[in-house]
């Protein structure tokens, strides 16, 4: 039987029979049972060609779930894939070439298989050997920005935790754990894919070597160090760490993920898998920030692929940083660039002479945040030194020098409510430095052309240019929405120091604060920043003969042609969709109930919102925008007003905002008797609004045009 151990429940005791109770209370799963060929003292012999000759992975199931056909495995198509079987010291590799045959449904599974049909993959198992019992494993606390492993442990003490929390990390010890600087016993290495080209290559090396600045300032000498894979060595062999580079059909997602020990959190080996695909999409970026091409047509400025290489360093360290058992800390970019576990949106900035200057597009170097970290992870400790009070002074000081740690859960941004935490944002304050982006994003339009293609491309490129241009702030608006009902907070942990603590614990994002972050939001619903420059239209034509629309371009409602005012309701309906969410939404109710003299409710909040479409404006274009947002306001609120869950005051006050919109618009009626667009405009808000007073149970909110593409916009992601 190949049986999969439960570590989750364990008595850490040397009572056998307090072990053995606690592992026969709990499953284990058997994956596979053997038939044996023939043995021999304790070895046998199995035929394990079923084994792995199965869908491990649920390709049909994921294909089903996708919607891209139903396919089975087909057996005569199938075979052991001998290349990459193969044996080596801590671990052995089996890998299979499995067909499925069905009816491809969706557009995926066609643009990547030359038959969709028969899709052939390969699927792999590693039996890895588990280390020694020498490695010492390190207890998790919230604030230290690890992984971490956990289970229950039935030997603990009624008085003490049920749950021991780990963290997951490298073995590495210093050769004189006394001295302030030594060398490691055996430094951590990392291998880089040999199939990675260069200057790519370079930059990947660079990047990951930074992580040896971290190790040299918790005292350990060379400890941290980057190669390429030798030729004789195998990118399989788990004694090497690996930086793989990987193709794919679309940009997505890199990867650092690791082959842990699940007894105690110990790190065998840490893999990285970097998309190539992700260098271009900042490249492109970069086309549309700076007139990129010169005179002659064919030679890109030099700072276009500098700012990618610069990505690519970043994403590498970050990645690298997972693989050493780092976490993300979403509040660094709020806190000057603190640590490389970050997001970063590129941090381009305007000139004296207005065009763009990439020099900070990047960080170039490991953070304050990060050499804390791997302080508190791999520090090597003399003996008789007490750890656990050593490791809660790496994390006090922390907190002194003002190094703020959020991750994951707390930065998404529909429900994450902390006013630090954010995906791909930039600047130690959201409005300001969304107020900054505006401006060069601004400069960016005005400045895109011909120059910002070499010759011999097609025009039409120009848009895929445009997209992530257009789009620069959407990030960032996320950040800002996160202010409105934001709630301050930290990992904490009960201490002597909190306990003498007399603040708050938990404090709402400053009123004033909150009003600014709305203000410049709505600056964002405006046409002066949804027109998109009539220098740009027209000189973007249809996507030619040979080339299609897809999914980094806007979705359009002209068909073939361009759609500024689809561009303009996508953008517009992105700042609404976080403005609104009903949770943040609950939370201003909260702040306005507690402290009704700092804070507005939630009816100034919508009031303002609808407000700002009451704007006159110069020209018809700006018009038709203005209405295409008023109409999205009002969509929303009615959504809004049929709220079955959450807080119903929010559907309250939002039914309260339609019955005022609905008595102004019947009121603008009878003044726009001659204009046949306001008359259309009017009569369409009203009658949604009566469909939905008539029947609130049956409301359902048009469909808006999905957003571009986004993440990874140039951004790096651990999954």
């Amino acid at each position: 039987m190949l049986t999969h151990l439960n570590y989750d429940y364990r008595a850490v005791s040397d009572n056998p029979d307090e072990r053995q109770s606690v592992e026969e209370a709990f499953a284990q799963s058997v994956l596979w049972g053997f038939t044996i060929a023939a043995g021999k003292g304790n070895r046998l012999l199995v035929d394990a060609t079923k084994f792995f000759l199965r869908d491990a992975h649920d390709v049909t199931g994921r294909l089903k779930q996708g919607k891209q056909g139903q396919y089975k495995l087909d057996e005569s198509r199938s075979a052991m894939y001998l290349k990459r079987t193969k044996n080596f010291p801590k671990n052995t590799e089996f890998e299979a070439t499995l067909t499925f045959t069905g009816n491809p449904e969706g557009g995926y599974i066609r643009s990547v298989t030359p038959s969709p049909e028969a899709v052939t993959v390969r699927q792999h198992h590693s039996f890895v050997e588990l280390p020694d019992s020498d490695y010492q494993p390190r207890v998790f606390d919230p604030r230290c920005g690890y992984f971490q492993i956990s289970y229950q442990d039935y030997a603990t003490p009624i008085t003490e935790p049920l749950v021991k929390r780990l963290i997951t990390r490298h073995r590495l010890e210093k050769k004189n754990p006394t001295a302030n600087m030594s060398e490691p016993v055996e430094p951590i290495i990392y291998y880089l894919d040999r199939g990675a080209p260069e200057p790519i290559k370079s930059a990947l090396i660079e990047g990951a070597t930074w992580w040896n600045q971290a190790f040299e300032a918790a005292g350990y000498k060379n400890a941290f160090q980057v190669k390429e894979l030798p030729a004789d060595a195998d990118p399989m062999d788990v004694r090497f760490n690996l930086i793989q580079w990987v193709h794919r059909s679309t940009r997505g997602w890199s990867y650092g993920s690791s082959v842990i020990d699940p007894r105690t959190g110990e790190i065998i080996k840490g893999h990285v898998s970097l998309g190539s695909l992700r260098v271009r999409q900042d490249f492109l970026i970069a086309q549309g920030l700076l007139p990129g091409y010169t005179e002659d047509g064919v030679t890109p400025d030099p700072q276009l692929l500098e700012m990618a290489l610069a990505r690519l360093r970043q994403l590498s360290a970050h990645e690298v940083g997972h693989t050493i058992g780092l976490a993300h800390n979403f509040a660094a970019s709020t806190n000057d660039r603190a640590s490389v576990m970050d997001y970063p949106h590129p941090y381009v900035t305007l000139g004296e002479d207005g065009k763009a200057d990439f020099s900070k597009a990047y960080d170039d170097k490991i953070g304050a945040w990060d050499k804390r970290t791997v302080l508190y992870g791999y520090q090597n400790f003399p003996k008789g030194t007490n750890e656990k009070e050593a490791l809660q002074t790496i994390l006090e000081e922390n907190n002194e020098m003002g190094l703020q740690y959020i991750s994951d859960q707390d930065a998404r941004p529909a429900g994450g409510a902390h006013p630090a935490a954010h995906l791909w944002d930039s600047g130690n304050s959201p409005t300001e430095e969304l107020t900054r982006m505006m401006e060069v994003r601004k400069k960016s339009l005005q400045n895109l052309s011909l120059k910002s293609l070499p010759e011999g491309i097609p025009v039409a490129h120009l848009e895929n240019i445009l997209v992530p241009i257009y789009l620069s702030t959407r990030y960032q608006v996320e950040a800002v929405a996160k202010l409105i009902g934001g709630v301050n907070y930290e990992y904490l942990v009960n201490s002597k120091t909190l306990k003498k603590q007399q603040t708050p614990l938990v404090t709402p994002v400053n009123g004033n604060l909150q009003d600014e972050a709305l203000l410049i939001l709505l600056e964002t619903l405006k046409t002066d920043y949804l027109k998109i420059p009539s220098s740009i239209l027209d000189i973007i034509p249809p996507q030619p003969i040979g080339y299609s629309r897809d999914r980094e371009l806007f979705k359009t409602q002209t068909s073939m042609v361009f759609d500024p005012l689809g561009a303009a309701k996508i953008s517009a309906n992105n700042t609404l969709k976080f403005l609104l969410n009903p949770e943040r939404l609950a939370r201003v109710i909260d702040h306005y109930a507690r402290n009704k003299a700092g804070f507005n409710s939630l009816s100034f909040m919508l009031d303002e919102i609808y407000n700002v479409t009451l704007d006159s404006y110069p020209t018809e274009m700006d018009v038709e925008i203005n209405r295409i947002v008023q109409k999205l306001i009002v969509q929303h609120f009615l959504q809004l007003a049929a709220l079955k869950n959450g807080n119903q005051q929010i559907a309250a006050a939002a039914l309260g905002q339609i019955n005022k919109m609905e008595k102004d618009f019947k009121a603008d009626l009878s003044f726009n008797e001659k204009v046949e667009g306001n008359i259309a405009h009017l009569t369409y808000l009203i009658f949604q609004i009566d469909q939905f007073k008539k029947h609130p149970e049956k409301y359902e909110m048009p469909k808006t045009p999905e957003m571009p593409a986004g993440s990874p916009i140039g951004c790096g992601h651990f999954h």
